[in-house]
């Protein structure tokens, strides 16, 4: 699981997060929840793994303030040619505001939630912004700095890791594993 079941902390368990959990103990599942170390590890992690998937070999880690935020990408691709690796490796089509340079040149990619980040990744240099979602005005704010903006979808952009951990994991310890896909078009 990658964004975990006590997402606001943890408090009463009743309801759904109640019947999530019954079910679970009841049938000796284990569960697993790795979020923010998940997305930024250098070898089963989300951004690095979607980089890799949009076949950039020379991903970097992105930092802002000593603060790891996912990767950076030094290229010479046609915009229209990235929207098509994202829209095969993702399997759906990728939201698009095409309001920076045709040819991107440095591409910014942190999976997940990560739009609000925009106007900060435009500060740092960046042509072109691969995230997976972000509040409605970031395509107004793209524009203004002429930005590409490329949402692939939250769940989209970050099954990769999540399934990379659990195959290398299954390896070490010999276990068997399978991963639900449940997507939320979002």
């Amino acid at each position: 699981m990658h964004h975990g079941l006590f997402w606001g902390g943890l408090g009463r368990i009743t309801g759904a997060y109640y019947r999530k959990l019954k079910q679970s103990i009841g049938a000796n599942i284990a569960i697993y929840s790795a979020h923010l170390p998940l997305d930024l590890h250098r070898e089963v992690g989300n951004n690095i793994l979607l980089a890799s998937a949009l076949k950039f070999s020379a991903a970097e880690p992105l930092s802002h303030n000593e603060k790891r935020l996912g990767v950076s990408v030094a290229t010479e691709l046609d915009l229209g040619e990235l929207v098509n690796r994202l829209r095969e490796v993702l399997g759906r089509d990728p939201w698009v505001c095409a309001s920076g340079p045709a040819t991107a040149r440095h591409v910014a990619i942190i999976t997940g939630a990560a739009g609000t980040l925009l106007e900060k990744i435009a500060s740092l240099g960046f042509d072109t912004f691969v995230t997976g979602e972000g509040p409605h005005h970031t395509f107004a704010l793209a524009e203004e700095l002429k930005m590409n903006l490329i949402y692939g979808g939250h769940y989209a952009t970050e099954t990769f890791g999540v399934r990379a951990l659990a195959a290398k994991v299954a390896t070490k310890f010999h276990l068997p594993w399978c991963f639900v896909d449940h997507p939320s078009g979002l």
